[in-house]
């Protein structure tokens, strides 16, 4: 099937993007492993980025960069970082079962910090969101231990424990009145929808659309719905209400088509999905070192740029949607054997053009 009813040719000739006014995060400053996650403030332009070195790096953006401006360290690696919804807080899951806690109303100047750390699973934290409900701030923590916890820091215990029935791989939230949703993806292609304004129960549960492995879900940004990447190179497009059951479609992406033979593809693992914040259009990264902008309601490809040297591992946009950021470093896909020292590790922010991620012209939004 050709990608969004073009041909594959003829889509990466008309929409193939400049990665040349990207600006690299400087060596002396990065992680020495892999990087995990990475997530920009919402109030501010500061971007948090987790790492296998049990540490998390927080950066403070600018026109010409980044500078390091805080960081602290995890009891393993790091495998998941997300801000507060108003931005003061961050809380960081680890590979033992720790979430850690930093208060940026009290926190130093710069340099490193001392989170609140605490032990809240039985296996490793594999996901961190906040979510606002009630007027209140809340986190949720999604586990290999196949639970996710609802906390209001102000207790030892959680308000809400959601059996999942497997291992938790990836979980996103968003808010966008009345809805108010938690989309969580499990190692048995399980989804589970859940409804914040009721967090103590799971509302809905579906097999993915996807046959293999689901590897990241990412909620719209109306909250209608989500995006599902697998290892198999599909993206899935998902609606939560059963009246738009019809709007749901998938499409292959993260696919290199063999040299020698017409009837071969390569397949790689969609890492990564991340939405625009203000045009509801979205971008997908893989194992192939590629990232892509779409928009799904024209089911139309924006942008699809070059190979940037390694696996992109994790995606971000910033608060206005202005800078796009992808951290290159190896993703597991080949086992421990494949992580050599040449393996590279690099963060860099895209500068988002004005026509780079905007939606389609005459696209009927929904």
């Amino acid at each position: 099937m050709a990608l969004f009813g073009q041909t594959a040719a003829a889509s990466a000739s008309a929409t193939a993007g400049d990665l040349s006014k990207d600006v690299d995060i400087p060596q002396g400053s990065l992680p020495e492993d892999s990087i995990s996650d990475l997530s920009f403030n919402p109030a501010n332009d500061i971007l948090a980025v987790a790492s296998w070195d049990s540490k998390v790096y927080i950066y403070e953006i600018s026109n010409s960069g980044a500078v390091p401006k805080w960081f602290f360290k995890g009891e393993g690696p790091i495998l998941c970082v997300a801000w507060s919804t108003d931005g003061m807080r961050l809380a960081a899951g680890d590979a033992t079962g720790q979430v850690h806690i930093v208060d940026f109303r009290t926190a130093p100047a710069g340099g490193e910090v001392q989170p609140q750390k605490v032990k809240v699973h039985d296996d490793a934290v594999k996901c961190v969101r906040w979510f606002n409900t009630n007027n209140a701030d809340y986190l949720a923590t999604g586990s290999w231990d196949k639970t996710v916890k609802m906390w209001d820091l102000q207790s030892s215990n959680p308000v809400a424990t959601l059996d999942c029935g497997e291992r938790v791989y990836t979980m996103d939230v968003k808010k966008a009145l009345p809805r108010n949703l938690m989309v969580i993806g499990t190692a048995n292609r399980n989804i589970h929808m859940v409804d914040l304004n009721n967090p103590t129960k799971i509302a809905k549960t579906i097999s993915s659309p996807l046959k293999w492995q689901t590897r990241v879900v990412s909620c719209f940004s109306d909250a209608t719905g989500f995006a599902v990447g697998s290892i198999e190179g599909r993206c899935a497009i998902q609606y939560v209400e059963d009246k738009d059951t019809s709007l749901n479609f998938s499409f292959k992406c993260h696919r290199q088509q063999d040299p020698v033979s017409r009837d071969v593809s390569k397949v790689y693992s969609v890492n990564a999905i991340s939405f625009h914040p203000q045009l509801g259009t979205f971008s997908t990264a893989g194992s192939d070192g590629t990232f892509h902008f779409w928009d799904k309601d024209a089911k139309h490809r924006l942008k699809g740029y070059p190979d940037v040297g390694g696996p992109i591992t994790a995606t971000a946009f910033s608060r206005n949607g202005d800078i796009f950021a992808y951290a290159i470093s190896y993703d597991w896909t080949k086992g421990y054997s494949a992580n050599t020292p040449q393996q590279p590790v690099k963060l860099k922010l895209h500068p988002v053009g004005p026509e780079e991620c905007k939606p389609k012209p005459g696209t009927k939004k929904r």
